[in-house]
């Protein structure tokens, strides 16, 4: 029996009471300082609760050592502090990892990038204008595919996404192919290949493609080929645990960006609303260290790591987005590679040097306030 189905069935912890949130000094570990400051990162994680995060936790690695930071609360009713090792809903990061065994499976001859998405899943994309046999593998892991994101259904949002409807729902269990069948109910966004229109649909479906591919789930292809050579020990693809791992904290969504009304605990969830657009758990050492291998050439041939380095125009100025890969310019013109991700109670950055030997990654537990952009601002630019 794998982790993931050892870890499956673990019930639920009951949700707190919530009260104002209180800030602890920060706390620094690793097992090996890091060369180089991280003042200006510091700042920005303490300027991250001052502007209303609950809490922050960050570590970056660079080359062979690792430098750790926590601000802020996990438990707004406790007030117990944010840990270095805390494990939380890593959300779209999940799509890196998605699209990195689909490029694997390419590299071993199982499928092309220029497969259509027809050839694989027959007769799931069809209705509205959607027409799986004009869309590609490959405009599917680059967002072109035109194809409606479910998240965006006015029915799935009144459902899953205001408060009276998550907190009735939230333990809902999903089948993926529900979830297409909600995309399909809309128009598609655009012609195939016509413009980038992120849509957690076409993840959906690149994660069908792998249990069709392989025979197996695609969270257990993520375990063997990623999570158990990189001894990620905090990753996991849960199935249907509706709670976090330990250590972890808790998670705090207001289903609105503003710091007024109120806080709701939102820590247990069915993570299988968001499946392969954003199921994973992870913690922030995993995350570096994850993506310092996969730009580091250690779980892609050459071939491929290009296939996924190659962008196109994404809706952010300062950002292009390639196969679950975001190229991300910074203000002092450095380059960072990554992806973000957003779920109820939880705002996470992972990014890393194109070279794989500078890497961070960020976690908010709470999703109405702070930036994640100033943290990556802050240890990659000085400022």
């Amino acid at each position: 029996m794998n982790r993931r189905a050892r870890t499956a069935a673990l019930t639920a912890a009951t949700a707190v009471a919530l009260s104002v949130a209180l800030t602890v000094p920060a706390v620094a570990a690793g097992p090996v300082a890091a060369p180089g400051g991280h003042d200006a990162t510091e700042r920005a994680v303490r300027a991250a609760v001052a502007d209303g995060v609950p809490g922050v936790t960050v570590t970056v690695r660079r080359g062979h050592g690792t430098w750790a930071d926590t601000a802020g609360v996990g438990n707004l009713e406790t007030g117990k502090p944010r840990s270095a090792r805390d494990h939380y809903r890593v959300a779209s990061i999940t799509k890196t990892f998605v699209a990195t065994v689909v490029l694997q499976l390419e590299a071993e001859g199982e499928l092309s990038l220029d497969d259509t998405v027809e050839e694989w899943l027959p007769g799931l994309v069809r209705g509205n204008g959607h027409d799986g046999r004009r869309i590609t593998l490959r405009q599917l892991l680059n967002h072109t595919s035109g194809i409606f994101d479910y998240l965006r259904d006015s029915g799935f949002q009144q459902t899953y996404m205001t408060a009276d409807g998550f907190m009735k729902h939230r333990f809902d269990r999903a089948d993926p192919r529900d979830l297409l069948a909600i995309a399909m109910r809309n128009e598609p966004h655009s012609k195939p290949g016509e413009s980038f229109t992120y849509s957690n649909t076409n993840y959906l479906l690149a994660a069908l493609v792998i249990e069709k591919a392989t025979g197996n789930d695609y969270g257990d292809e993520i375990d063997r080929r990623i999570i158990e050579p990189l001894h990620l020990a905090s990753t996991s693809v849960p199935t249907t645990r509706v709670s976090l791992p330990r250590p972890s904290s808790r998670a705090y969504s207001k289903f609105a960006r503003t710091g007024t009304g109120p806080t709701y605990d939102v820590t247990e969830m069915n993570p299988r609303l968001a499946y392969g657009s954003g199921q994973m758990v992870s913690s922030s050492a995993d995350l570096t260290r994850f993506y310092s291998a996969l730009l580091g050439g250690r779980l892609l041939p050459r071939e491929q790591l290009k296939e996924m380095k190659t962008t196109v125009e994404s809706s952010r100025e300062t950002s292009r987005y390639g196969l679950g890969l975001v190229d991300r310019k910074l203000s002092c013109g450095v380059h960072v590679w990554g992806h973000d991700g957003g779920i109820y109670g939880s705002n996470s950055d992972a990014v890393t040097t194109a070279d794989g030997r500078h890497s961070l990654a960020v976690n908010f537990n709470g999703d109405w306030s702070g930036s994640t952009d100033a943290i990556i601002e802050a240890e990659f630019c000085g400022k």
